[in-house]
């Protein structure tokens, strides 16, 4: 008997609005109008018999059948689209699909990139950065670089990159921080927050054995480019994480102001899929991203 499925592009449809919760991104997405995304959805659902999306002038959000639906179809598109891949005519076509956090990739993996390339001119690797979880097979990520404390889930992973947390400003604020006997008093720094970083000042002050200074108040940031940005302009201090802030120090727009550095609890993991060993672009990513790690 055969199996009885919905329009594939009415599926596609529905996995772009679900995903982005808007037909106009999916529209975009699919280079077709929202106009289309919107009865191509609705045919869907009176196909299925139930409400997949709720409209409502704030914006769309998915029914709890359309949640669920969407898990699986999002699952099945993109087990179809890695099939596809692995046909030998698809060779050519083929990228390393990479999710990692946005400081991972300015200040890390995209300036070492091109020595990849090097050995793999042919290959080709896209970064995704947005702050979302991944799911192997179904997200369509060969690899994700994660922030953790150590290994989660079922999937292979490797221990990347250890951070470094120093307090860090702007030469002139340092010089500001100064007391009369010429040492730091950072009772006197507006200290700069990253709201989204697991580990922040509280966590320095903790290792390093400090009490105090306050610490609910400063400005607070939601990336650490912004953060570091703050600092260099001398808005207060930093607690930097090395090796993403050592390009400013060496650059000397942002200066240690002389506390020690604390390890942080966290690292960074590389996480591979399960078929992340079964083409040898995917393994020679991961052989060389682990080199460049371990050469610091």
């Amino acid at each position: 008997m055969p199996l009885r499925l919905p329009p594939l592009p009415a599926l596609r449809f529905f996995e772009a609005a679900g995903r982005h919760l808007s037909f106009k991104r999916a529209a975009a997405e699919l280079n077709v109008t929202p106009s289309a995304v919107s009865h191509g959805i609705l045919g869907l659902e009176q196909a299925l018999g139930t409400t997949l999306f709720v409209r409502e002038a704030r914006g769309l959000s998915l029914t709890p059948a359309g949640a669920d639906y969407l898990s699986y179809v999002a699952e099945a598109l993109s087990l179809i689209s890695i099939g596809t891949q692995r046909l030998p005519g698809q060779r050519g076509d083929r990228t390393i699909a990479v999710s990692c956090a946005p400081i991972f990739a300015a200040r890390w993996l995209v300036p070492r990139l091109q020595g990849f390339s090097r050995r793999w001119p042919k290959a080709s690797v896209t970064v995704d950065t947005s702050r979302r979880h991944v799911g192997f097979p179904a997200d369509g990520f060969d690899f994700a670089i994660r922030l953790s404390r150590g290994p989660q889930g079922d999937h292979g992973w490797t221990r990347l990159l250890e951070q470094r947390l120093v307090p860090v400003c702007s030469p002139a604020c340092r010089a500001a921080l100064l007391d009369r006997n010429g040492r730091i008093d950072l009772r006197r720094a507006t200290l700069i927050h990253v709201i989204t970083a697991s580990e922040d000042w509280q966590a320095w002050l903790d290792a390093r054995g400090i009490v105090g200074p306050d610490v609910k108040g400063g400005l607070r940031f939601d990336t650490m480019e912004l953060a570091f940005d703050a600092a260099i302009a001398g808005f207060g201090v930093v607690l930097g994480r090395r090796p993403f802030v050592d390009r400013d120090l060496a650059a000397g727009t942002l200066v240690e102001i002389g506390l020690e550095a604390a390890a942080a609890q966290t690292a960074f993991w590389l996480v591979c899929s399960e078929a992340s060993d079964a083409r040898p672009d995917l393994r020679g990513f991961k052989r060389w991203l682990v080199e460049e790690a371990r050469a610091g």
